[in-house]
């Protein structure tokens, strides 16, 4: 039997925020959706539109009248909702500063201001570490030092859920995500590759040097995190968890799964060496790896590692598009 009944997920109509929608009405929870629709779109929780016990808001959490009523009668706040895209941080940082710090703080006043939502569940990122020094990554790993706007503004996020809950009693859960993949993404390099093979065949440009490695979970095993890590909400004010799989897959390997997924044979790479050091983009950490050994604690595993991520996520993508 479910502990709460009523929730919020804020970004619920974007890509990974509809598959957590998608469990939690199947589970016979309340849900209700707020989404700006800058990266969401309604035909992703389009099934759930005329159910009883789903309320979907198209309007935007930076206008705190909007968060404040977003979260009123709720009790547990799932929040999703950012601008996903890291590459953008370095052509116009107030994005992501109004995107993620802003609607945070607008949600936590909110969360502040209520009688009932007093429980968050917040989607962070592997790109508050940085570039480590220590792998697998664990979740007391420091200093962190983002070396991206995104990330950044990720980790202020989690400063101000960390201030809120000591400062204002609310509980929290921050997970921190590895590459996140799966149908209904619009973004990253599989979408990327995807794009570029059914232009061009033959060949390939891939940003960077190809040898970025980094860990890759498939959206359902996120979903799964989260209802695993729910069972903890009022146990501890605050709780950290790295999210990924336990292995890595390089730049390289994924065109080849791409290109395996789409019948196509060997094209021709271009690597497009944006920076001198292999990064294809400012920002982009070359090696992430997350240690998931506090999960591991709690009873989760993966059920598909990195390259199995990917390929699940390419062939779910070509069928849907």
């Amino acid at each position: 039997m479910n502990r709460f009944s009523r929730v919020l997920v804020t970004g619920g109509a974007g890509f990974i925020g509809s598959h957590l929608v998608d469990a939690l009405m199947s589970k016979g929870y309340h849900v209700r959706v707020v989404d700006n629709m800058s990266s969401g779109v309604t035909e992703n929780v389009h099934r759930w539109l005329n159910h009883p016990d789903f309320d979907l808001i198209h309007a935007d959490l930076k206008n705190s009248s909007v968060a404040e009523e977003s979260v009123r009668d709720v009790e547990v706040v799932f929040h999703l909702a950012a601008n996903p895209d890291v590459r953008l941080g370095g052509c116009d940082p107030s994005i992501h500063f109004a995107e993620n710090l802003q609607v945070t703080f607008n949600i936590l006043e909110g969360m502040r201001k209520s009688a009932l939502a007093k429980s968050v569940v917040f989607a962070s990122s592997s790109t508050v570490y940085g570039e480590p020094s220590k792998f697998p990554t664990p979740e007391d790993y420091g200093p962190l030092l983002p070396i991206s706007i995104y990330g950044a503004s990720k980790l202020g996020c989690e400063s101000l859920i960390s201030s809120y809950c000591h400062t204002f009693d609310i509980g929290a859960i921050i997970l921190r995500f590895a590459n996140i993949v799966g149908v209904r993404t619009t973004h990253g390099v599989i979408v990327d590759f995807i794009e570029k093979l059914r232009r061009n065949a033959s060949e390939l440009e891939v940003l960077g040097d190809g040898k970025q490695r980094k860990s890759y979970l498939h959206v359902k095993d996120l979903v799964s995190v989260i209802f695993k890590v729910m069972n903890n909400m009022d146990k501890s004010k605050l709780e950290v968890y790295n999210v990924g799989s336990n292995d890595q897959v390089d730049v390289v390997r994924i065109a080849s799964i791409v290109c395996e997924e789409m019948g196509i044979i060997r094209p021709k790479l271009r690597f497009n060496r944006c920076l001198k050091d292999g990064r294809g983009w400012k920002g982009d950490v070359k090696t992430m790896w997350l240690s998931t050994r506090k999960l591991q604690a709690v009873g989760w595993e993966p059920t598909l590692n990195s390259e199995d991520a990917i390929r699940q996520s390419c062939h779910e993508l070509l069928e849907s598009t």
